[in-house]
């Protein structure tokens, strides 16, 4: 009977995710995000061609970078809030214009997009990016499509409990590499909006870091991995303008501070 009900359950994810497209299927738990993302994080640190800067060392740059991630996580838009581990993570390589997540709350932050940035506007509107990829769960939902939900579910079933820290090396060392797909970015985009509306800062930052990125003579690593749409920027445009098109805070001498701090 056990067997039946399996076989009987995964015949009907099947089913869903093939009945269209646009449907978001995860069958992931919370709690399974959590257990990932902590793996993930594992590999990250003890992988050594990520060079993470010391929370000791560089307590200034953690200390701003923490503070920014929290004033996001007090306006209470943002899901788990207080479930997920939200941990932040700064990544030492100059020559990378990049930023992740993974689920569970795990923040990471090359020190090469840090440095291309302007005001706080901007970083804390990609940081809202990749929390709202967080808080709606796009890496395991993708997980569930490029891993097949055969995997997927013998993993969940405990049948495949090793193949947590065989994925979560494998995206650590770039062995393979999570795509959000285009409806993933856009509303990524639009709950930054909504993350950092009630705040003090500008809530268009993220719009303002797309045009920033158009302007680079090569392209970051970051739009390989987020492409950019030019839709985006105006849909970024209209979700400010229907919060009520308030005028927020840039802090450029501020962000200088954070910077430095990095040196």
């Amino acid at each position: 009977m056990k067997k039946l009900n399996v076989t009987f359950i995964l015949a009907l994810l099947i089913a869903l995710f093939g009945a269209s497209c646009e449907k978001k299927l995860n069958i992931f738990s919370v709690d399974d995000d959590i257990q990932f993302g902590a793996q993930f994080d594992q590999e990250i640190m003890a992988n050594p061609e990520f060079i993470i800067l010391s929370e000791n060392q560089y307590s200034e740059a953690y200390s701003m970078i923490n503070q920014f991630k929290n004033n996001l996580l007090a306006t209470g838009k943002i899901d788990y809030a207080d479930r997920f581990n939200w941990k932040v993570r700064i990544i030492r390589d100059d020559a990378t214009i990049n930023a992740f997540a993974v689920p569970g709350g795990y923040l990471y932050f090359y020190t090469g997009l840090i440095k291309a940035l302007d005001n706080e506007a901007e970083f804390t509107g990609v940081m809202a990016h990749e929390m709202a990829h967080v808080a709606r769960r796009h890496s395991t939902a993708q997980l569930t499509k490029a891993y097949g939900i055969d995997l997927m579910l013998s993993m969940l079933l405990g049948k495949n409990s090793n193949q947590w820290v065989n994925i979560a090396a494998q995206l650590a060392s770039g062995l393979a590499e999570l795509q959000f797909s285009r409806s993933d970015e856009f509303e990524a985009d639009k709950y930054a909006v909504n993350y950092t509306y009630p705040t003090e800062w500008d809530a268009r930052g993220v719009a303002d870091f797309f045009r920033k990125m158009d302007s680079q003579t090569t392209t970051p690593v970051f739009l390989s991995t987020h492409p950019a749409d030019k839709d985006r920027i105006s849909r970024v445009e209209k979700e400010w303008s229907a919060l009520g098109g308030k005028q927020g805070e840039y802090f450029e001498s501020r962000y200088i501070q954070f910077v430095n701090s990095l040196q």
